[in-house]
């Protein structure tokens, strides 16, 4: 069978390169997050490249999430239930990309496999639950003000003339 030791041999060799990469199953090793263990980081849980999401919002303003962020209008975050505080998700739907931080624990929908913050579903234009596509970019440090948007510079509160 020509074709099944061709096919085998395609698998090894992608399998060979990637591990020669650092693309392997540690690859996206954990860093830690709100409750993890000092020990040697553990691998990433498994995240599908797609799935439902719904937003969460008016009801939770002034409340903690569970990384320890204050929740209001313009935090940009998601929740997961398995993924560390602070892992940075690229999120996409439709033509619209966007790249958040989890800071909260969820969805407890169980058609859901993420929650996104009010800030972070109005700009991907989603009103509603939706199929969305996510990929694991990164990771950032778990402070409070993960997810606030950056403060303006002064330049562009007073007009493009610096106070002196």
């Amino acid at each position: 069978m020509p074709i099944a030791r061709k096919t085998a041999t395609v698998v090894l060799t992608l399998a060979t390169g990637a591990s020669a990469l650092g693309l392997g199953a540690t690859a996206l090793a954990s860093t830690g997050g709100a409750g993890a263990p000092e020990a040697a980081p553990a691998a990433a849980p498994a995240v599908r490249p797609t799935g439902v999401a719904t937003w969460f919002g008016p009801g939770f303003y002034g409340k903690k999430t569970a990384c320890g962020q204050t929740l209001t209008p313009s935090v940009v975050g998601v929740a997961n239930r398995t993924l560390p505080c602070g892992t940075l998700v690229k999120v996409a739907y439709r033509d619209r990309t966007v790249t958040v931080p989890v800071l909260d624990r969820g969805p407890y929908s169980h058609i859901a496999s993420w929650d996104l913050t009010a800030g972070a579903a109005h700009a991907l234009g989603i009103t509603d639950t939706v199929r969305i596509h996510t990929r694991i970019v990164g990771r950032a440090a778990n402070v409070p003000t993960l997810g606030l948007p950056a403060t303006p510079p002064a330049e562009a509160l007073s007009g493009g003339a610096a106070a002196e």
